[in-house]
């Protein structure tokens, strides 16, 4: 059975949620080729929205179809596949029932340079009308306007809570306040995944952090304190214990396109470090079909060990 003890464990760390949270945390958990395991891989398609159909979509041109992106995570064995509004729609009933959605309720897009502010593009509604198992959202902390993406999404968890649906946050350092080196930096999204427990999240997606220290203060905790960051499961274990000392679930972004081995050289990074798993898009989609389900399916294999 998918409903082991580790699900059991993991659910138990959200004991103030309803049932109907718990329930669908548990969709999350006992779908796919990682049912029960207590990992999670999980297909992101956001980047049409993000970054446009040319850079998105053109080294897979089959990858336009929302169809194309419900089937490769279907068939690869994914516990969710994640989307904004549109690509849900357009495949949610041909496709009703068979995998666990993650409507995202934030996007942007890359034809304005402004500090990064994600506009609200769908609502809880919306999700329970597609019969998704979480909502997702963006914030940035870093950005001048984080207040306003962070006042939002408590309001936002708050409702789907309510509803019986779980929160996914994709949570960036970025914006003025934060080099470009800074969005990375360990002391930085470690704190992003703070920020996002803080707020009620129950899943926490950031990205794979590098060693560099941005914060002159935090600096001065890591260096005294000797907390070890020379590894990326070293960082990858110092953010799981940012978020209430692992007890919440924190998964890794799969980051721009790379080749297979240095995908799954990180992978084995952060499930050394104790990553709940990773959030993988453009490469598994931007490759051929074939190559796009083997490389979800070496990742999945990675998690298992």
């Amino acid at each position: 059975m998918s409903f082991t003890p580790r699900v059991k464990e993991i659910l138990s760390w959200y004991a103030s949620d309803n049932p109907g949270v718990l329930t669908n945390l548990a969709r999350l958990l006992t779908s796919g080729t990682l049912a029960g395991t207590g990992k999670l891989v999980i297909l992101p398609v956001d980047q049409g929205f993000e970054h446009g159909p040319a850079r998105a979509f053109g080294p897979n041109p089959d990858a336009h179809d929302p169809a194309y992106h419900f089937q490769l995570a279907l068939d690869a064995g994914c516990n969710a596949y994640a989307a904004p509004l549109g690509f849900l729609e357009a495949g949610a009933a041909a496709f009703a029932g068979q995998i666990p959605l993650i409507l995202k309720l934030n996007n942007s897009d890359s034809l304005a340079s402004v500090e990064p502010c994600s506009a609200l593009t769908a609502s809880v509604d919306d999700a329970l009308r597609l019969g998704c198992a979480a909502i997702g959202y963006t914030i940035y902390p870093g950005s001048a306007a984080r207040n306003e993406q962070l006042e939002i999404l408590r309001e936002l968890i708050a409702e789907a809570r309510a509803r019986g649906l779980p929160t996914v946050v994709w949570s960036y350092p970025r914006g003025s306040g934060i080099s470009k080196e800074g969005e990375t930096a360990i002391d930085v999204v470690s704190y992003a995944a703070q920020i996002a427990a803080q707020l009620g999240a129950h899943v926490i997606k950031i990205k794979p952090p590098t060693a560099h220290l941005e914060q002159k203060e935090a600096k001065k905790v890591f260096e005294s304190t000797g907390i070890p960051i020379a590894t990326l499961a070293d960082r990858v274990r110092y953010c799981v214990k940012a978020a209430f000392n692992g007890r919440r679930i924190v998964i890794f972004s799969g980051g721009p396109a790379k080749g297979t081995e240095a995908v799954l050289s990180e992978i084995r990074e952060i499930h050394a470090g104790g990553g709940f798993g990773s959030i993988v898009g453009r490469n598994a989609f931007q490759r051929p079909r074939a190559e796009g389900l083997e490389l979800l399916r070496q990742i999945m294999s990675v998690y298992q060990e």
